[in-house]
Protein backbone atom coordinates (compact mmCIF):
# COMPACT_ATOMS: atom_id res chain seq x y z
CA UNK A 1 0.00 0.00 0.00
CA UNK A 2 3.06 2.28 0.83
CA UNK A 3 4.05 2.18 -2.97
CA UNK A 4 0.15 3.11 -4.33
CA UNK A 5 0.27 5.95 -1.30
CA UNK A 6 3.33 7.34 -2.58
CA UNK A 7 2.53 7.55 -6.22
CA UNK A 8 -0.89 8.52 -6.07
CA UNK A 9 0.26 11.49 -3.55
CA UNK A 10 2.96 12.68 -6.06
CA UNK A 11 -0.28 12.05 -9.11
CA UNK A 12 -2.37 14.34 -7.21
CA UNK A 13 0.51 17.10 -6.75
CA UNK A 14 1.66 16.71 -10.17
CA UNK A 15 -1.48 17.19 -11.45
CA UNK A 16 -1.58 20.29 -8.92
CA UNK A 17 1.41 22.01 -10.18
CA UNK A 18 -0.29 21.81 -14.14
CA UNK A 19 -3.65 22.70 -12.96
CA UNK A 20 -1.77 25.76 -11.00
CA UNK A 21 0.11 26.81 -14.16
CA UNK A 22 -3.22 26.42 -16.00
CA UNK A 23 -4.88 28.67 -13.73
CA UNK A 24 -2.10 31.52 -13.28
CA UNK A 25 -1.51 31.56 -17.23
CA UNK A 26 -4.95 30.37 -19.09
CA UNK A 27 -7.56 31.31 -16.46
CA UNK A 28 -6.66 34.90 -15.47
CA UNK A 29 -8.16 36.19 -17.92
CA UNK A 30 -10.67 34.17 -18.38
CA UNK A 31 -12.10 33.85 -14.64
CA UNK A 32 -13.52 36.40 -12.21
CA UNK A 33 -11.20 37.35 -9.37
CA UNK A 34 -13.68 35.17 -7.50
CA UNK A 35 -13.76 32.31 -9.49
CA UNK A 36 -9.83 32.27 -9.57
CA UNK A 37 -9.48 32.29 -6.35
CA UNK A 38 -11.67 29.69 -5.60
CA UNK A 39 -9.73 27.93 -8.23
CA UNK A 40 -6.70 28.83 -6.24
CA UNK A 41 -7.66 27.03 -3.18
CA UNK A 42 -8.49 24.16 -4.60
CA UNK A 43 -4.94 23.78 -6.46
CA UNK A 44 -3.81 24.32 -2.87
CA UNK A 45 -5.50 22.04 -0.72
CA UNK A 46 -4.84 19.43 -3.79
CA UNK A 47 -0.93 19.84 -3.16
CA UNK A 48 -1.00 19.69 0.77
CA UNK A 49 -3.10 16.52 0.57
CA UNK A 50 -0.53 15.18 -2.19
CA UNK A 51 1.89 15.50 0.17
CA UNK A 52 -0.26 14.16 2.87
CA UNK A 53 -0.62 10.95 0.90
CA UNK A 54 3.20 10.88 0.70
CA UNK A 55 3.37 11.48 4.55
CA UNK A 56 0.91 8.31 4.88
CA UNK A 57 3.30 6.42 2.30
CA UNK A 58 6.30 6.96 5.00
CA UNK A 59 3.98 6.24 7.68
CA UNK A 60 3.40 3.33 6.19
CA UNK A 61 7.30 2.05 6.17
CA UNK A 62 7.27 2.96 10.00
CA UNK A 63 3.89 1.14 11.38
CA UNK A 64 1.13 -1.28 9.74
CA UNK A 65 -1.91 0.25 11.08
CA UNK A 66 -5.48 0.38 9.40
CA UNK A 67 -5.60 3.82 10.76
CA UNK A 68 -3.01 5.00 8.09
CA UNK A 69 -5.02 3.15 5.28
CA UNK A 70 -8.23 5.18 6.25
CA UNK A 71 -6.01 8.16 6.13
CA UNK A 72 -4.54 7.79 2.38
CA UNK A 73 -8.46 6.92 1.75
CA UNK A 74 -9.52 10.04 3.28
CA UNK A 75 -7.13 12.35 1.79
CA UNK A 76 -7.74 10.95 -1.51
CA UNK A 77 -11.63 11.25 -1.28
CA UNK A 78 -10.69 14.64 0.13
CA UNK A 79 -9.13 15.22 -2.51
CA UNK A 80 -11.42 14.49 -5.17
CA UNK A 81 -14.74 15.84 -3.68
CA UNK A 82 -13.07 19.37 -1.93
CA UNK A 83 -11.09 20.26 -4.79
CA UNK A 84 -13.07 18.43 -7.43
CA UNK A 85 -16.30 20.33 -6.33
CA UNK A 86 -14.43 23.69 -5.94
CA UNK A 87 -12.79 23.12 -10.16
CA UNK A 88 -15.73 22.60 -10.94
CA UNK A 89 -17.71 25.67 -9.08
CA UNK A 90 -15.02 27.81 -10.71
CA UNK A 91 -14.91 26.56 -13.82
CA UNK A 92 -18.79 26.56 -14.16
CA UNK A 93 -20.32 28.61 -11.96
CA UNK A 94 -22.10 26.45 -10.81
CA UNK A 95 -22.59 27.41 -6.86
CA UNK A 96 -24.18 24.08 -5.72
CA UNK A 97 -21.12 22.62 -5.92
CA UNK A 98 -19.61 24.64 -3.10
CA UNK A 99 -22.27 22.81 -1.05
CA UNK A 100 -20.72 19.39 -1.01
CA UNK A 101 -17.54 20.70 -0.60
CA UNK A 102 -17.19 20.66 2.83
CA UNK A 103 -17.92 16.75 2.70
CA UNK A 104 -14.18 16.77 1.23
CA UNK A 105 -13.46 18.98 3.97
CA UNK A 106 -14.19 16.81 6.98
CA UNK A 107 -12.40 13.95 4.89
CA UNK A 108 -9.47 15.69 5.56
CA UNK A 109 -9.82 16.41 9.46
CA UNK A 110 -10.54 12.63 9.50
CA UNK A 111 -7.43 12.23 7.38
CA UNK A 112 -5.00 13.91 9.70
CA UNK A 113 -6.88 12.48 13.02
CA UNK A 114 -6.31 8.71 11.28
CA UNK A 115 -2.46 9.70 11.13
CA UNK A 116 -2.48 11.65 15.17
CA UNK A 117 -4.33 7.98 16.23
CA UNK A 118 -1.86 5.90 14.25
CA UNK A 119 1.13 7.90 15.46
CA UNK A 120 -0.15 7.21 19.39
CA UNK A 121 -0.78 4.09 18.59
CA UNK A 122 2.70 2.75 18.05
Amino acid sequence: MKNFYFAVGAAFSLLSVLLGAFGAHTLKDKLSKEMLDIFEVAVRYQMYHGIGLIVVAWAFSQWESDYISAAGWCFIVGILIFSGSLYILSLTGLRWFGAITPIGGIAFIAGWGCLIIAAFRQ
